[in-house]
This record gives C-alpha cells, sequence and structure tokens, in this order.
C-alpha cells in the first residue's frame, strides 16, 4: 500500500516517531521508503496524496494512542467500539492521508 506525502523528511517523521512504524529501506534519490508496523507494511513515497486505501494498524491500546496523538497536534477521528470485539479510531497524517488504528478488545 502507498501514501504519498509532499514533503518526504516530515512524512517519514511522522510515521516513525508518532505512530511507531520502522523504516526497513529508503531509497533517497527517488524519495521512498518501506515502513513496518507488526504486519501491516506500507510505502511512502514524495508526491501529491491522493485518496488511497486505508492502512489498518494493531495497536494495544487505541484510547491511549488517540489522546497521545492528539496531544502531539495529529488530527484524530472518533474512537468506535464495533459490537464488544474491536475499538478503531481514524488518524490522519500531516497530508490528509488516512491510517486506521484497532485494537482486538475480545480476548
Amino acid at each position: 500500500m502507498w501514501y504519498f506525502v509532499r514533503e518526504f523528511d516530515r512524512g517519514r517523521d511522522f510515521y516513525k516517531r508518532l505512530l511507531g512504524f520502522d523504516e526497513t529501506y529508503v531509497d533517497w534519490d527517488d524519495k521512498w521508503s518501506k515502513l513496518e508496523h507488526g504486519n501491516m507494511r506500507i510505502a511512502l513515497s514524495e508526491g501529491e496524496p491522493t485518496e488511497a486505501r486505508v492502512a489498518m494498524v494493531d495497536v494495544d491500546d487505541v484510547l491511549a494512542d488517540a489522546d497521545r496523538l492528539r496531544g502531539e497536534g495529529v488530527e484524530v477521528g472518533t474512537v468506535v467500539d464495533l459490537a464488544g470485539q474491536l475499538r478503531i479510531v481514524d488518524v490522519f497524517d500531516p497530508y490528509g492521508n488516512r491510517i486506521q488504528l484497532a485494537q482486538h478488545t475480545v480476548q
């Protein structure tokens, strides 16, 4: 799944520092990188953001992450509980790309 950001370094910082992705590859010439968070893998490239599919990233505590990201000035949607089994929230990077944080609440 590809995400396009207008400023490559700022985009990389957002996904790594704020969302906890690990960067596994960087192509400095073409300005794109591979990022991983658990089982989710995305590619980040400099370019004009487009509406795309949404990456769902598993986290331990959606509520805590939503609060932390709001405190960092990140646009965060409303936390939604789905049938007592899944808690999700939409998070938007500085360019409007949407990422969905998900917590499985059934043990």
